[in-house]
């Protein structure tokens, strides 16, 4: 979950001012959490309380009206709205918070279907649904393996073409500069990028400077990165600094309630 947030984070700098620099700097003032970090908080903060996801989507997504880079038009309305109804989206956004569902669940029936109930306050389109199933799969799949998941990242991959019917045989050069905001568009090149990489800080690099969705891309590379190769320890602490304290308790509680099952 923690590598959503940093992907996040990393790259809300330049959701609207694409890099393609692969050095670029990691972090500064100007980048914070946007709607992709409250999402996800949201949905951890349902699985340690109980909550229904979209009732807790909501009431997060309430509390910080105003996220770097604003909320999409239609999930704007969704939030704003006093009785928030699903809208047929296939836009990423059913991807990017989707990732505490695979380290919360035990066996991959109840990944998908909590993937698919995460999905489903906003994100109903059969395209959303699927493309929140197939980020959970490899989270789940990847924390299987434990240690030796960065050996078992092609049978990953694998795993989710074969669920989700993507094609990830992608071309760089078919990609870069593309702004996509649809799961179809997003998490197919988030899986590619998982498999031309060797480690957490390379893929989210490799996700951010594609010139793309850079937030939400990063957020759904660094959730699936985070499974494979975990994240250096010096990350988990400086991405602290741009967190309110009550998204750090959430956080907190929600890994020390996933070491105790």
């Amino acid at each position: 979950m923690l590598g959503a947030l940093i992907g996040d984070i990393v790259g809300s700098r330049w959701e609207f001012n694409p890099t393609n620099d692969y050095n670029f700097e990691w972090l500064s003032e100007e980048n914070g959490f946007t709607d992709d970090t409250i999402c996800t908080v949201a949905v951890a903060d349902a699985l340690l309380h109980e909550r229904e996801f979209g009732e807790s989507i909501h009431d997060w997504c309430r509390r910080y009206p105003n996220p770097k880079g604003g909320y999409g038009g239609r999930f704007a309305q969704w939030v704003h709205s006093d009785n928030p109804q699903p809208y047929n989206s296939f836009g990423n956004g059913s991807a990017m918070r989707v990732s505490p569902v695979a380290h919360w669940h035990d066996n991959v029936d109840e990944v998908l279907d909590a993937a698919a109930a995460t999905a489903l306050p906003s994100h109903n389109h059969d395209e959303g649904i699927k493309g929140a199933q197939t980020v959970a799969l490899a989270i789940f799949k990847a924390l299987q393996h434990e240690e030796q998941a960065p050996e078992h990242i092609d049978e990953i991959l694998d795993e989710c073409v074969q669920f989700s019917g993507y094609d990830i045989n992608i071309r760089k050069a078919d990609v870069i500069n593309r702004f996509d905001e649809t799961c179809q568009g997003t998490v197919p090149v988030a899986l590619w990028i998982i498999g031309i990489s060797d480690g957490f800080e390379d893929a989210v690099r490799k996700a951010v400077s594609l010139g793309a969705d850079a937030d939400t891309l990063g957020a759904i590379v660094g959730s699936i990165a985070e499974a494979i190769w975990g994240i250096p320890k010096p990350m988990k602490q400086e991405i602290q600094e741009y967190l309110p304290a009550e998204m750090k308790e959430v956080i907190a509680q929600f890994y020390e309630s996933i070491k105790e099952k």
